[in-house]
């Protein structure tokens, strides 16, 4: 069955009972190496680093940071030829193929559009942008362009994820009709840091929301009418929130804290059984399917991600490999995470924290 699938990802299934089955994930085609320049190079760039080096076959060719000592520190460290202390000669360099943007949030926009202007493919740290007119901004260039550009919510190109897909397609809930995730953690409150610095575009919903905002947009479609509660940070980012979205037929609620150590688990319930994925859905991990076509004992199978050893983030290698794909078929947009899509969950993380601080306004006056 065609489908731009999962990089090998040997899962094991196990079943309760023998009559419930759950689909394999199915492999990416095999596509060329790229070679990638990483800009911004932080902890995610990092991790990014280390996943293609040791589960891919694509190759880091250069670093490009506003310092040039870092660039180099970054570089040493992880065996790359090239370093750069500037951005534009990142993406001016003829050996580079694809830019990885690892940035925070506020910077996306300019660094994206850099590298699409030199005529780069791109993948941009999630959320691809602040407000939707931005993240349109970006995909409207690189269409122009006619370069692949991709936000990197890489949760899509793990092997649970094709399986979710297969579920949902084959109809084994039945309706669905509920879609609850949920990704929060507990870190001091620093209000220099990244995360509570509203000039770096912190807060709760754009750095941990929109996973499961994400994740409610892959199962029910782009998401449109919502309600958003939550609380604010001394310095007046977002730092709890719960966005509860509205679809015909059905409803979804997405949470999300700066201040609680959540389940970190993706739920999609329907009329005939129950998927559910995590703990740590954002990861590799378990994906279980309940069925009560005989009441309230259900059937029960699960499959488990056995591919990546424990927790970890190299399943960012399959992002990558999934958009060396796509650029060799001469994609301009995912198949799986398209353009239209990944603006209307950046706007609805938006609109979400409007009505927070909004909320919060009215409430001192």
């Amino acid at each position: 069955m065609p489908h731009p699938g999962i990089p090998a990802a040997f899962g094991r299934t196990t079943h309760a009972m023998p009559d419930l089955t759950l689909p394999s994930p199915r492999p990416w085609p095999e596509a060329r190496p790229l070679r990638w320049g990483i800009l911004a190079p932080g902890g995610i760039a990092e991790r990014f680093a280390q996943a293609l080096q040791r589960r891919t076959s694509q190759r880091v060719v250069a670093v490009g940071s506003r310092s040039a000592d870092r660039a180099e520190a970054f570089a040493q460290a992880h065996g790359i030829p090239r370093s750069y202390g500037d951005y534009r000669a990142l993406v001016e360099d003829p050996e580079v193929d694809a830019v990885y943007v690892a940035s925070p949030h506020s910077a996306h926009v300019e660094l994206a559009l850099l590298a699409i202007s030199a005529g780069k493919h791109v993948l941009v740290e999630k959320p691809l942008a602040t407000t939707g007119d931005d993240a349109r901004r970006i995909l409207d260039a690189a269409r122009a362009a006619g370069v692949f550009a991709m936000e990197a919510m890489w949760t899509r190109y793990l092997a649970q994820s094709d399986i979710v897909r297969q579920v949902l397609a084959d109809g084994a809930l039945g309706e669905v009709t509920s879609v609850a995730a949920d990704f929060g953690f507990s870190i001091p409150y620093l209000p220099e840091h990244r995360l509570f610095d509203p000039s770096q575009a912190g807060g709760a919903l754009l750095d941990a929301g929109v996973y499961p905002v994400s994740f409610i947009s892959s199962v029910l479609g782009a998401p449109g009418e919502l309600s958003a509660i939550g609380s604010l940070a001394a310095s007046g980012v977002d730092d709890q929130a719960i966005v509860s979205f509205s679809y015909p037929g059905a409803v979804a609620t997405a949470t999300t804290s700066l201040k609680a150590w959540l389940p970190v688990t993706a739920v999609v319930a329907g009329t005939a059984g129950r998927l559910e994925v995590g703990p740590g859905f954002l990861g590799p991990t378990t994906v279980r399917l309940s069925r009560f076509d005989q009441g309230w004992e259900p059937e029960v199978a699960e499959w488990t991600d056995a591919a990546f050893a424990g927790p970890g983030q190299e399943g960012l290698a399959c992002q990558a490999e999934a958009f060396a794909g796509f650029v060799e078929q001469g994609l301009v947009e995912s198949p799986i995470h398209r353009h239209d899509e990944v603006v209307a969950i950046v706007d609805a993380l938006d609109r979400a924290q409007q009505q927070i601080f909004a909320a919060a306004r009215e409430a001192v006056r």
